[in-house]
């Protein structure tokens, strides 16, 4: 069963796509991040704050891409991307 995931995409006033994820990002549902993340050349905001849970196999699809990420993120995710060392690679926004 796949765990249900919503991805979309905008963009902000400053030119920046956005893609934002809602829901849980686990084993079941990372092809469609991966598949995202690839149809999105150059700098991406990614907006996790609507996600509550995201597994080592999320985090391993977030990995290649991290160069040019920026993060905003739930706080109830800040332990799992600080632990993993993703926030050291990625530009940050807490908000």
């Amino acid at each position: 069963m796949t765990t249900p995931l919503t991805l979309t995409h905008s963009r902000r006033s400053d030119g920046a796509v956005v893609l934002t994820a809602v829901g849980e990002i686990d084993m079941s549902n990372t092809a469609d991040l991966a598949a995202a993340l690839e149809r999105i050349p150059g700098r991406l905001v990614l907006d996790l704050g609507a996600v509550e849970y995201l597994d080592s196999a999320g985090l391993s699809v977030l990995f290649p891409h991290a160069e040019r990420l920026e993060l905003i993120s739930n706080p109830l995710l800040d332990p799992v991307l600080d632990i993993s060392g993703l926030t050291e690679l990625t530009a940050r926004d807490g908000s």
